[in-house]
């Protein structure tokens, strides 16, 4: 799936992403993502080689980091 929106129209399907495509769902750079891997604060899996996060870190992470609008 190399389009955004095809990729949009699966995600009820979607259990897990790889850390790019998390990346790309929220609206990130790839380095931020990384750091919140690397810190702990957003959790992932490992299968083999394979890191993925599924969409419940995901979300989990993004309300943690919710601000209010005058933040």
């Amino acid at each position: 799936m190399t389009d955004l929106a095809e990729f949009l129209n699966h995600i009820p399907q979607v259990l897990a992403v790889s850390p790019n495509e998390a990346a790309r769902l929220c609206s990130i750079g790839r380095t931020t993502l990384y750091a919140a891997l690397s810190s702990g604060e957003l959790k992932s899996v490992k299968i083999g080689t394979r890191r993925i996060i599924t969409l419940e870190a995901l979300r989990d992470w993004l309300k943690h980091n919710e601000t209010s609008a005058g933040e």
